[in-house]
């Protein structure tokens, strides 16, 4: 499955704020679940892992250049101020 389902995965299967009495064990097992009634490999090249590893991370780094730099991405704070964000164009990876 390309990436775009483990998207649907993850915003179809997730709620936007999820009930805090769920654990993280039960939001991992309905990820898992979900992935294996699509046919989704949990490991491998484009596997639920990876695609979970690779937004884990991605969040990290924007959290780190938001924290960084004093402002969120989009803010007009950061807007000619010499020390804004460049332009990302979509990752190969």
């Amino acid at each position: 499955m390309s990436e775009t389902a483990v998207e649907s995965l993850s915003m179809n299967e997730l709620p936007a704020e999820p009930d805090r009495s769920m654990t993280d064990e039960q939001l991992i097992s309905m990820l898992v679940t979900r992935a294996r009634s699509e046919g989704l490999q949990l490991t491998g090249e484009g596997g639920l892992l990876q695609q979970l590893t690779k937004r884990v991370l991605e969040s990290a780094l924007e959290g780190e250049i938001t924290d960084h730099l004093g402002y969120d991405r989009h803010d007009p704070a950061g807007k000619n101020s010499g020390n804004s964000r460049n332009a990302a164009a979509p990752r190969p990876w």
